[in-house]
């Protein structure tokens, strides 16, 4: 799963199925033995579970970032590696 960006000891990664119909668009974050997957529109928990600070670093590096997260999905589903996105400073 590409790593698409990294923060405040948080990891953000993208899973592509190009070959076959997959979930909505989401995003797996990872912080320490946690994780979590996270809507991309609207941009919302969807499984899993962070502590409350990191929840809501992710959620706004995420709406800053959605329109370029909408287009790494889109670049994984037709097979293409995702492009890096700017870390949350």
């Amino acid at each position: 799963m590409p790593e698409i960006s990294r923060f405040f000891g948080i990891i953000v990664r993208m899973f592509a199925e190009p070959e076959a119909p997959h979930h909505l668009p989401h995003f797996h974050v990872y912080y320490q033995d946690i994780s979590a997957v996270f809507g991309i529109e609207p941009i919302e928990l969807i499984s899993g579970r962070l502590p409350r600070v990191q929840r809501r670093l992710v959620e706004a590096w995420a709406e800053i970032h959605q329109r370029e997260l909408a287009t790494d999905w889109d670049r994984l589903q037709a097979g293409r590696p995702p492009t890096k996105i700017e870390p949350l400073r």
